[in-house]
């Protein structure tokens, strides 16, 4: 089953803990602190593969966590970092944040690698806490933790000319006559279920063509394969929209022109404005030749008759592509948002109060810094703790809201009674 949307789960490392260590050696057991800082968490990044042909894969909402920084050592040795997590994707593949819908990347190129999260920063270990004071700091810095994250990865085929059409129009065919492509071929709609790739090759010049799955009226709301293969077309550079001459089917040509630029236009402006040349297919067929001079009279777009099973008119067909495409820009990725995951900031705090419990709870960026940083068990420490609570304000608010004598306040999993 061709898949080319899935939601995936990213986390990077946590950074190490640093250590908490003092000298200790025969004849001298109680020497300076010697704790080293924590290892770096690993990162994510994804990297592009021009192997990899859809998202099948990922389908079951894949997990990709790295690995955590190591602790410090004792001697003042460093944590080792934890190693990174790297996956592949096809090319064309946009990836998203679920939570904002901003872009992260756009993979375009092959080994095209790029950074989604960054891991946490090891913590510092005691012997960078001495100061001139302070020559025997008890306690160490705790390694950085790092969220988990959703995305969203959508496949987008590159290609620089869709063949685009009603279901049994014959894209297919063309596209197995004009390159070295064998999509399925068979007489029934939706016999093509995925986009399929193929070079064609005129002389000395290439391009890339998809052939896209037959889209119905409705498709931009959803009906038939709908916006599942809407999206595809949205890379190519042009259109080559192949019409079923003969009727064979009972419609006439004209109106299925019509009806799939009509999709076309309510799914997506920059669609519609693409170029766009007409392959009137099935010319072979009774009755193609008077549906032929009627469609003429109606269509001021470039027509192009073909017997695309046996390759007749395919040659002009491909010329005129490569004409349409010397006058378009390159294919460009698209840009990605300004965005990445940042870190809550340490001046942010929130207070809630559960008023049946009467238990105050502050949250945020700063008490994720004080987890960090502070020791309960070290007096050092909580003078430190407690000096930061009245500079940025806790208290103040706290107050201001109400707390009162001996009520219990928890920060950071752990309870205090307030005191003034």
């Amino acid at each position: 089953m061709f898949t080319d949307k899935v939601k995936i789960t990213i986390k990077s490392g946590d950074g190490g803990d640093g250590m908490n260590s003092f000298k200790s050696f025969k004849g001298f057991a109680n020497g300076g602190p010697d704790g080293g800082d924590g290892g770096r968490g690993g990162d994510v990044y994804v990297v592009g593969d021009k192997d990899k042909n859809d998202l099948f894969e990922f389908r079951f909402g894949a997990k990709f966590v790295a690995e955590n920084g190591e602790r410090g050592g004792t001697n003042n040795r460093f944590g080792k970092s934890g190693a990174d997590v790297v996956f592949a994707v096809p090319l064309g593949t946009i990836v998203r944040d679920e939570q904002t819908g901003k872009i992260l990347c756009d993979v375009y190129h092959d080994g095209e690698k790029k950074l989604l999260a960054r891991g946490g920063n090891g913590g510092k270990g005691n012997v960078r806490f001495t100061t001139a004071r302070r020559h025997a700091p008890h306690f160490a810095q705790k390694g950085e933790r790092t969220a988990p994250h959703t995305l969203v990865l959508e496949l987008k085929v590159i290609a620089d000319v869709g063949l685009i059409g009603f279901p049994n129009a014959g894209k297919s065919t063309l596209l197995s006559k004009i390159s070295a492509a064998r999509p399925k071929i068979a007489n029934y709609h939706f016999t093509t279920l995925s986009p399929n790739l193929g070079v064609v090759a005129r002389y000395d010049r290439t391009f890339v063509a998809a052939d896209i799955p037959g889209l119905i009226e409705g498709a931009a709301e959803g009906a038939g394969l709908g916006h599942a293969f809407l999206r595809h077309i949205e890379r190519t550079r042009m259109l080559v929209h192949v019409v079923d001459v003969s009727g064979s089917e009972g419609r006439d040509p004209f109106e299925d022109y019509t009806k799939i630029n009509a999709e076309l236009a309510r799914y997506s402006a920059k669609l519609a404005a693409l170029p766009q040349l007409v392959a009137l297919n099935k010319c072979d067929v009774y009755g193609a030749a008077e549906n032929l001079e009627a469609f003429r009279k109606k269509c001021d777009a470039p027509l192009f008759p073909i017997t695309a099973v046996t390759g007749e008119g395919t040659g002009a067909l491909v010329d005129a592509c490569l004409q349409v495409l010397d006058t378009l820009p390159p294919a460009e990725p698209v840009p990605a948002d300004e965005f990445a995951y940042e870190k809550p900031s340490v001046d942010e705090f929130f207070i809630d109060k559960d008023e049946e419990e009467n238990v105050w709870y502050v949250t945020g960026g700063l008490v994720d810094m004080l987890e960090r940083n502070v020791v309960l068990n070290d007096p050092d420490s909580m003078a430190y703790f407690q000096k930061v609570l009245r500079d940025k304000g806790v208290i103040k608010e706290l107050k201001k809201r109400g707390v009162a004598e001996n009520d219990v306040i928890v920060i950071g999993g752990v309870e205090f009674e307030f005191k003034e």
